[in-house]
């Protein structure tokens, strides 16, 4: 009895510390690891700002791709973006790992969320989801040479050539989103529709949560029937 407490309390400290799971009860063992808030990078946010830390998600990372036992994993997204380089690092590390992976947006999948929702092997939308496309931007005092320009204008192909590698849409496609002067109040951009998302070739499927967890299952199937 004191065993399953310890083994309770230790998953209760993994959800609200890290906010990642382990399940055990299902046909496959899957990790479910969530990104909600403001992806904190290199500067630490402030206390009452919900963050997915990036130094807490690459090891884990690193983990589940060596565990003997995680057979899959789930990425759950409700993100407002945040850093761009540790959110690109973070997309660049699942997109690189063998193990099956599947993406699904709730809520939402803004900004820098949109190359972590495609990041993974297969991803999904929820109906009611939505996905803000805009070019990169920076907050605070910024000096305009040309070299700051070309700074940003290169990270942002950085940015453009993974979504357009990791997904179905094209590359004119993408900037056009991230273009759009007609749909934001305040900047440039596009707040896509999880059907628009599909339509554009951004995600693969709308789908539930039920759709997701089975299309992971039929992944694993596949792999180990290689």
């Amino acid at each position: 009895m004191e065993n399953e407490k310890k083994n309770e309390d230790t998953v209760i400290e993994k959800i609200e510390k890290l906010g990642s799971l382990e399940s055990g009860d299902g046909r496959h063992k899957i990790f479910c690891l969530t990104i909600i808030g403001e992806i904190e990078g290199h500067n630490v946010l402030p206390e009452q700002s919900k963050t997915t830390k990036y130094e807490h998600v690459i090891p884990q990372l690193v983990s589940i791709e060596e565990s003997q036992d995680i057979e899959g994993l789930l990425i759950i997204l409700n993100t407002v973006g945040g850093d761009v380089e540790a959110g690109l690092a973070i997309a660049e590390l699942i997109s690189g790992m063998k193990k099956p992976t599947v993406s699904f947006v709730l809520g939402g999948g803004h900004s820098i969320g949109v190359p972590l929702a495609v990041s993974a092997k297969k991803s999904f939308i929820a109906p009611s989801a939505t996905m803000t496309v805009h070019p990169v931007r920076s907050n605070g005092l910024m000096i305009g040479v040309p070299r700051m320009m070309n700074h940003f204008a290169r990270m942002q192909a950085r940015i453009t050539d993974f979504v357009v590698e990791h997904s179905n849409v094209t590359a004119e496609k993408f900037t056009e989103l991230m273009m759009n002067t007609k749909e934001m109040v305040t900047d440039v951009g596009s707040v896509i529709s999880g059907e628009k998302a599909v339509k554009v070739g951004l995600i693969d499927e709308i789908g539930t949560l039920s759709n997701v967890i089975e299309s992971l299952y039929d992944m694993i199937d596949e792999d180990k029937n290689k």
